[in-house]
């Protein structure tokens, strides 16, 4: 069983908007050094295990397609510490950053601009944030130890329990719009409710 309570309390959420351009940031904590997490986040056969199987030239200047997902360009990559790719068109830029923790603990910050995003001012962050969520869940199970060999993260992402889990990253993503101040409460309503019907149809926001 998914302790969702403890795996949305273990992120860090932030929303923020300059001009156009509309930035979530996640910030986690894992129990393996950066080089062990490194290797968990970039190589192909162990990224199918918690994530999607991905192909393409990976490495600085080549090109990455994420199975029934986005895509890019890998534009920048510096082992074990941040990579930059593209991810889903030229607007759309992700960035990793490792660091070390605690002990053997390292630190992942996710950031995701969009200078075209999906909804009005920071609402655009509802299309987005939830689904890395369960990435950064993902992560965490299988660093864990907690997903077995023959785990479908496709199958997994549409049990009822991370759709379950779903809902409460839309919720707590929803607080984090609204706590950046960078959308009108109406268009903050109108991306909740499309961003709950995607992640977890049903769920009343």
């Amino acid at each position: 069983m998914i302790d969702i309570l403890e795996h949305i309390s273990a992120v860090q959420r932030e929303v923020s908007r300059t001009g156009e351009t509309v930035t979530v940031v996640m910030r986690r904590s894992y129990q393996a050094d950066p080089d062990e997490l490194w290797d968990a986040l970039t190589d192909p056969e162990r990224m199918r295990r918690w994530f999607l199987p991905v192909s393409g030239d990976l490495k600085v200047g080549g090109s990455f397609q994420l199975e029934g997902n986005a895509g890019g360009e890998i534009l920048e990559c510096e082992p074990p510490k941040r990579f930059k790719v593209t991810f889903g068109g030229p607007t759309s830029l992700l960035e990793l950053r490792l660091s070390p923790g605690s002990g053997t603990s390292t630190e992942l910050e996710l950031e995701h601009s969009m200078s075209e995003p999906p909804a009005p001012g920071g609402s655009g962050a509802l299309w987005v944030g939830p689904g890395w969520d369960g990435a950064v869940l993902g992560l965490a199970l299988y660093l864990n130890g907690e997903l077995p060999e023959d785990t479908d993260p496709m199958e997994m992402a549409n049990s009822p329990e991370v759709i379950k889990y779903n809902e409460h990253c839309v919720r707590a993503w929803i607080d984090s719009v609204r706590a950046s101040g960078t959308t009108k409460e109406e268009d903050l309503a109108e991306a909740a409710k499309v961003s709950m019907a995607q992640y977890s149809p049903g769920a009343e926001v």
